[in-house]
C-alpha cells in the first residue's frame, strides 16, 4: 500500500486550489482548479464535486487522476496519482456534502470522489525529477 509521508503531507497543507488532471477514455486531458480537496488517510484522499463535468465525465469512463501539489516556499513539490470512486450517497458523501454546505448553503455538493493513492512521483526540479517516490 502507498502511503503519503509527513513532508508530502505537509507540501498538501500548502496548496488550494489543487490542480486536478484527468483523461476521457481516449485520451482528452483536463486540468481543473478543486478547493475542496483533503486528505482523509495515508492513502486516500477526498475530492468534493460542486462543479464538475469534463472531470466527472473522465473519471467516469477512465477512472484514473493525477494531483499536482507545490510548496513554493521550498521550492518542492509532488504529483500523486491514484484511482477514483465516485460516491453520491452514504456516510462518506454526507460527511464531504455537510462539509461543503457549511461553507455556503449555496454550493451543490454533488458528490465525492475517493482517490486512492497508487503512485507519488518527484517533480522538483533537478537531478530527481520524474523519479518515482512511492
Amino acid at each position: 500500500m502507498v502511503k503519503l509521508t509527513t513532508e508530502m503531507k505537509d507540501v498538501f497543507a500548502k496548496n488550494k486550489p489543487y490542480a486536478i488532471a484527468t483523461a476521457s477514455k481516449t485520451g482528452i486531458p483536463n486540468v481543473a482548479p478543486m478547493s475542496t480537496v483533503q486528505i482523509v488517510a495515508d492513502d486516500t484522499i477526498w475530492i468534493g464535486d460542486n462543479y464538475m463535468v469534463k472531470t466527472l465525465a473522465n473519471v467516469t469512463e477512465n477512472p484514473h487522476m493525477a494531483l499536482y501539489v507545490w510548496d513554493p516556499k521550498k521550492k518542492r513539490c509532488f504529483q500523486i496519482k491514484g484511482t477514483i470512486t465516485v460516491k453520491t450517497s452514504g456516510p462518506d458523501y454526507e460527511k464531504i456534502k455537510a462539509q461543503i454546505k457549511a461553507k455556503g448553503p449555496h454550493y451543490p455538493a454533488k458528490g465525492l470522489l475517493i482517490l486512492k493513492i497508487t503512485e507519488v512521483f518527484d517533480c522538483t526540479p533537478g537531478a530527481t525529477a520524474g523519479s518515482k517516490l512511492l
